[in-house]
């Protein structure tokens, strides 16, 4: 897949492939990497944690996991190459 701004910040790469992806309700990217500089799979970029929180109404009805597949594959990619840790909460709206 490729991005349309490839030097965008990496939050921003990860914010439009969610949105068209899932189509979300809600979404936030947060860049966790400055607690982790200096640790394992910190790669000095300063992009290389992140959590996601994502309302979607693609998960009604889906499992927890079926929810984490969903957003993984949006970003296989990143996830093999730039992204070293993703934390993932995911609901549906209303939940």
């Amino acid at each position: 897949m490729t991005d349309t701004a490839t030097a965008a910040p990496l939050a921003q790469i990860i914010a439009d492939r969610l949105t068209a992806a899932l189509a979300p309700t809600h979404l936030e990217v947060v860049n966790d990497s400055h607690h982790h500089a200096g640790h394992m799979g910190d790669d000095g970029t300063g992009e290389s944690h992140f959590t996601v929180i994502v309302e979607s109404a693609a998960f009604a009805g889906a499992s927890r996991v079926a929810r984490q597949r969903a957003v993984n594959q949006a970003l296989a990619d990143l996830l093999s190459t730039r992204i070293h840790a993703l934390a993932i909460r995911a609901r549906a709206p209303g939940e």
